[in-house]
């Protein structure tokens, strides 16, 4: 029978959880050496977590080369997201750090208004950030300074200096992922041509017709991979995003298809997908500059 997923929706209740005193009710810092062995429980949370892992990832390969990050492996989880394993009745010593902050502590601050460039949030977690050694280092630098913080009494600086220190860190984050994609280009250039044939049966097999346009989320899935992950790494392989690409892609199977003199272009519309000829003409002529009966004209 499967278990129940526990909801946290406090600070405060994550931590008495765990048995750690709470500093300040909306952000803490962990230490899970300081813990006592616990069960594994599947939870939710309705804050901001990122976990850094101490497990010994081994030497990865990616394309010919050997990646060692083997000191730990960093989670973001975004709130309501579902992270842990089913408890199996045995107790376990977790290891590393955690971070976690409630969205009201950033309400207003830098932070909060720059939150959606930090889409790593929304990866899933066997998308997750694997560090050097000196990467670590940066990182439980950086959530010791908060700590530190928090052991201040609160005044009426320090939400706005914890805001600071945990942007700091998410900064870090997205540059070692920039590090991470740019190791992992064998293996996302290997994604790109997965993509590539995956719009080419989309748009073959009667899949458009049947179903309507490709989504970036529906080609993600397709992929095992979350959307956000998925847009990153083709914005960053391509210098395009997710969407763009499939726009691309549909330009280049409609103008095959306009090819032929015996495909109204309301037809060819409907083969790619759209419900209305005129979305299919106003897109077209966005993206070249002319309708689609323009160019079937001039070819």
């Amino acid at each position: 029978m499967e278990q129940k997923i526990r909801h946290i929706e406090t600070i405060a209740e994550y931590q008495a959880m765990l048995g750690v005193e709470t500093l300040h009710p909306l952000v803490g810092v962990i230490d899970f050496s300081e813990v006592q062995p616990i069960y594994h429980l599947r939870q939710t949370f309705g804050f901001y977590a990122i976990f850094l892992k101490e497990v010994r990832c081994g030497d990865m390969i990616y394309g010919r080369h050997y990646y060692d990050y083997q000191e730990g492996t960093l989670v973001c989880l975004a709130p309501g997201q579902v992270i842990g394993f089913e408890d199996k009745g045995e107790k376990f010593q977790p290891k590393g750090w955690a971070l976690v902050f409630h969205p009201d502590l950033i309400r207003g601050t830098s932070l909060g208004r720059n939150m959606k460039e930090y889409g790593f949030f929304s990866y899933e977690v066997n998308e997750a950030l694997h560090l050097s050694e000196r990467e670590r280092g940066l990182v439980v630098d950086c959530l010791q300074r908060i700590r530190d913080e928090l052991g201040r009494a609160i005044d009426r600086h320090s939400r706005r200096l914890v805001a600071i220190q945990i942007e700091m860190l998410l900064d870090y984050c997205l540059r070692f992922y920039e590090r991470q994609f740019i190791t992992r280009s064998t293996a996302n250039r290997d994604i790109l041509t997965r993509f590539e044939r995956l719009l080419d049966d989309y748009f073959t097999d009667g899949r458009a017709r049947r179903e309507g346009l490709p989504s970036v989320r529906y080609c993600a899935g397709e992929l095992c991979l979350s959307p956000n992950y998925f847009g990153d790494l083709v914005k960053r392989e391509t210098g395009r995003t997710a969407q763009e690409y499939i726009q691309l892609k549909l330009l280049d199977v409609a103008k095959e298809l306009m090819l032929d003199p015996s495909r109204t272009i309301g037809e060819v519309a409907y083969e790619l997908g759209f419900q209305y000829p005129q979305h299919f003409t106003r897109m077209f002529k966005k993206l070249t500059g002319q309708t689609p009966n323009a160019f079937r004209a001039a070819n």
